[in-house]
């Protein structure tokens, strides 16, 4: 199974809406607070929210539902449910 981490930030409203869109898709990733981690910080700052699949990203910023299943898909990572 491959490892779905959000990259995110207190007070995200983003954040907030791509953990719910990944939620509501089956999944149920990590959570990695950009700001307690100096290198997330460095690289994702003002990129958040951030939803990397096994370590590589796969979308970020405004993420809409349609964008987060077709990312998913050319990830190789399916919902977990049928």
């Amino acid at each position: 199974m491959k490892k779905i981490v959000l990259v995110t930030r207190q007070g995200c409203h983003l954040c907030d809406e791509a953990l719910e869109l990944l939620r509501d898709l089956g999944f149920h990733p990590e959570l990695a607070d950009v700001d307690a981690d100096d290198e997330l910080h460095r690289l994702y700052d003002f990129r958040v929210p951030v939803v990397l699949v096994d370590g590589a990203v796969i979308a970020e910023g405004r993420i809409s539902l349609d964008s987060l299943q077709a990312a998913l898909k050319r990830s190789g990572t399916g919902p977990s449910h049928p």
